[in-house]
């Protein structure tokens, strides 16, 4: 028989028991699998009708999953994008302007993997983290972690076998898939340093030794406005910039079939990498309950227009892949989403997956009603920016809606602007904002710049 000065204590914990919120059991929320990729555009896939690249696994993949055609970043550069994927917030409220900044540790606690952390999930990182160099808050924060701070290199002799990075990346994300715990949901995040180039380096995309062979025999067409009169026809700062010296060492004519082959290469080791984990998956019984996220942190310019890198709000340079399989939805999905779809909706997506709110201080909305077909009220635009190192990459901001495209470039002062008809011009050739007879979607466009760029903040 039980003391009596025991009564008041098991009475107490029960009282407890009864009275705290129920905790969801783990099977009934998903392991989430986030897969980002550096650099990638968003038609370089079989599945989006790329006739070269070969992507099989991606391509099975976005088969049996949510598509999304108009999916973007509202910032093109590596650390502004992964904060903003992060925290899902504007550059004009996480305030992640260069490569040194960290984040703090208030920020940090509404960012998607704290919050899972404190939720319960078992968190893993894998790969480059892109904001800052000490990433004190997100070494605290993972479960598993294997990620570091600047570029990393695809090749490095300590590295056993010398190892290509993306290879290593994926043994890395099976070793967290084989000994996550069973009982506890998961959230695993891989960031990929491919297809990124190895800024320095004479072989700018080297793909690993197995790939090597790969489109030997092919003849990649030509980029497309990559005629001398289009590149002279553009903001002439543009001309001197960053992206056009970067263009001169990757894509000149003598270099423009190699690099852009190795770019592919490196994406079908991306590809492999994909494969493997889908695999493994099954094998740990988990791909029945693993929501799959696969996008990219910006687009890239592989010769377009005479240029090379991202930062710009063309098409090229923001425009991203976006794939949502949750293997719990049997429906199949045969048609693509058009709804826009940014960057900064990929953390209040991945919270919803895992029950929890969207907070406040985050801008960007969960995808999940749209996969749902629930009715509801979609953005029709959204604001772009970009204001990194301004005397070699002119600045610029933008507003894109579905069918408009409104470039302000910033100086010379009072701005330069641009405006496209996406609908008639998707390869945005044919600047209207002289045009008289566009004077009043012009000026209905500057607005909408203003309003958004005051949201933003």
């Amino acid at each position: 028989m039980l003391p009596l000065r025991l009564f008041p204590v098991l009475a107490f914990g029960l009282l407890c028991t009864l009275s705290a919120p129920a905790r969801e059991p783990a099977a009934a929320k998903p392991n989430i699998l986030f897969l980002l990729v550096d650099d990638l555009r968003h038609d370089t896939f079989g599945f989006a009708g790329h006739e070269i690249c070969q992507t099989p696994h991606l391509d099975a993949l976005a088969r049996d999953s949510h598509v999304f055609k108009n999916a973007f970043v509202t910032t093109a550069i590596c650390m502004v994008s992964r904060a903003s994927i992060f925290t899902g917030q504007y550059e004009a409220r996480h305030k992640i302007h260069d490569f040194r900044t960290e984040f703090t540790a208030d920020a940090w606690g509404q960012a998607y993997p704290q919050l899972l952390k404190q939720a319960g999930y078992h968190t893993g990182f894998v790969g480059k983290y892109g904001v800052g160099h000490k990433m004190a808050e997100a070494r605290r924060t993972f479960d598993y972690w294997k990620g570091f701070a600047g570029q990393g290199r695809f090749f490095d002799p300590k590295r056993k076998g010398n190892q290509h990075l993306t290879a290593l990346q994926g043994d890395q994300s099976l070793e967290f898939l084989r000994t996550a715990p069973k009982d506890t949901p998961w959230c695993l995040s891989v960031s990929f340093k491919a297809v990124h180039c190895q800024d320095g380096a004479k072989r700018q995309f080297p793909p690993d030794k197995r790939d090597e062979t790969m489109y030997a025999d092919v003849t990649i067409p030509p980029a497309p406005l990559s005629d001398p009169g289009f590149f002279a026809s553009l903001h002439e700062p543009l001309q001197t910039s960053e992206s056009r010296r970067r263009w001169e060492i990757r894509f000149s004519p003598k270099l423009f079939q190699e690099t852009v082959k190795d770019y592919y290469r490196l994406l079908f080791g991306v590809d492999r990498e994909v494969g493997r984990m889908r695999e493994e998956l099954k094998k740990q019984g988990m791909a029945g309950n693993t929501v799959i996220i696969f996008t990219s942190d910006h687009g890239f310019y592989l010769g377009e227009r005479g240029l090379a890198g991202k930062w710009f709000a063309h098409e090229e340079s923001i425009r991203i892949p976006l794939i949502i399989h949750d293997p719990r939805h049997e429906k199949k999905h045969t048609r693509p989403l058009t709804e826009l779809a940014l960057n900064i909706d990929l953390a209040p997506t991945i919270l919803s997956y895992a029950g929890l709110p969207t907070p406040g201080v985050m801008q960007g909305r969960s995808l999940t009603p749209l996969l749902e077909k629930t009715k509801t009220e979609w953005r029709k635009d959204f604001f772009y920016e970009h204001h990194f190192i301004p005397n070699r990459l002119p600045e610029s901001e933008a507003v894109r809606s579905e069918r408009w495209k409104y470039i302000h470039w910033l100086a010379p002062k009072p701005g330069v602007e641009e405006l496209y008809d996406l609908s008639k011009d998707p390869l945005e050739r044919s600047n209207l904002a002289s045009d008289p007879s566009h004077r009043e979607t012009l000026a209905t466009m500057r607005k909408r710049w203003k309003e958004l760029k005051q949201e933003a903040r």
